[in-house]
């Protein structure tokens, strides 16, 4: 009854517009799984949504339990979706030990293996792994050489800044070897996150994905498009064009009530991250909501949040920035952002279904892969 009500919603012209966005740009619809609830039953819902169409799945690491040995357990319990590390931070594993990670998630699923990368924050670099946190661009552009050198099974020989193969000036015995085993494909997919200025160029000139997180498509061109056009014109043509992955909450919904309410969860995520996520001066998000046009909010948000005043912080997010973040309104408000993702060049979009229950959660995600976001 709730598909067939929102279907109903959505007019047949405006329909058609939508797939004809979908199959220019939008491929793939995924979903991101917290480390906070009941991992099992999680699984468990994550089947049925794959059963629904889901195609990929994305597992976060931060400083909470490691990615890692969750993802190997998706993959036993999956068959078709793809498996994304929604990141895996550089400073604290080896460029070798991230390539060697991936092949073996890509050997025990079948392929299915994106690894995604990124710097992370000093914050959590030298707070918690206790590595200093230095160059990051450099870093990066250093890893997705030794991980495609590894995966083609290349003898383990490379001279770079930060890292060396053999290491210079260590024992000495060092021998350059390497992978024992045939990988199941010699180019896993490699994304990176990144909002920065340097990291975004470094993505569209190396990565097959870009990671962007609080990401807002109609400004795109605003925050990042200067960095994206460099390091397009950079790009190699055989790595094919740059794949957008970016997150969304969905809530298909007439009822203003659970409207707003939904809108106020996504302003708490949005202060957690532009208030709270890093040092004064240091926060990566704050600055992306400079570039985006809310510069005072953004300062307004960081100083209260960082005072502990984190109720006030999420009311100071702008209701139309928590609006441009998310799939959440009525369908006919649903199907217009779509079509700006859509121009924005978003390849996957990973939701946060934001209903109540599991069942009204599954169904709108069945709606929006069968109904909005259909498979080409």
């Amino acid at each position: 009854m709730l598909r067939r009500t929102l279907f109903t919603a959505l007019d047949c012209c405006h329909l058609l517009a939508i797939k004809r966005a979908v199959r220019r740009n939008l491929v793939k619809l995924g979903m991101p799984i917290t480390y906070g609830a009941d991992f099992a039953q999680t699984v468990d819902q994550l089947v049925q949504y794959e059963n629904a169409g889901l195609d990929r799945v994305m597992i976060p690491e931060a400083y909470g339990f490691d990615a890692v040995t969750q993802m190997g357990y998706v993959a036993a319990r999956t068959s078709t979706i793809e498996l994304a590390f929604g990141i895996l931070p550089m400073f604290s594993r080896t460029p070798t030990n991230l390539a060697m990670t991936a092949a073996g998630l890509d050997y025990v699923s079948g392929g299915r293996c994106i690894l995604g990368i990124g710097a992370s924050g000093p914050q959590v670099i030298e707070g918690f792994h206790g590595v200093p946190f230095d160059a990051p661009v450099g870093r990066a552009r250093e890893h997705v050489e030794i991980c495609r050198m590894i995966w083609r099974r290349d003898r383990t020989e490379y001279d770079g800044r930060h890292y060396q193969l053999p290491l210079r000036g260590g024992t000495g015995t060092g021998k350059p070897l390497k992978l024992l085993n045939y990988p199941v494909r010699d180019r896993i997919p490699l994304a990176l996150a990144a909002i920065g200025p340097r990291n975004v160029e470094l993505a569209a000139e190396i990565f097959d994905e870009w990671q962007p997180f609080l990401f807002v498509p109609d400004l795109v061109e605003q925050a990042f498009g200067d960095a994206l056009n460099a390091g397009r014109s950079e790009r190699d043509p055989g790595l094919g064009a740059l794949g957008i992955s970016a997150q969304t909450t969905l809530l298909i919904t007439d009822d203003p009530v659970r409207e707003a309410a939904a809108l106020d969860a996504v302003r708490h995520h949005a202060a957690l991250y532009i208030g709270g996520m890093g040092a004064r001066g240091k926060n990566f998000y704050t600055t992306l909501a400079r570039r985006y046009g809310y510069g005072d909010a953004a300062q307004r948000i960081q100083d209260l949040y960082l005072d502990g005043r984190k109720t006030e912080a999420a009311a100071a997010v702008p209701l139309e920035l928590a609006r441009r973040l998310a799939l959440i309104g009525s369908p006919e408000y649903v199907r217009e952002r779509l079509e700006v993702y859509a121009a924005a060049g978003v390849s996957c979009l990973l939701v946060s279904p934001g209903a109540e229950t599991h069942e009204e959660r599954l169904a709108q995600m069945s709606m929006l892969r069968g109904e909005l976001w259909p498979k080409t």
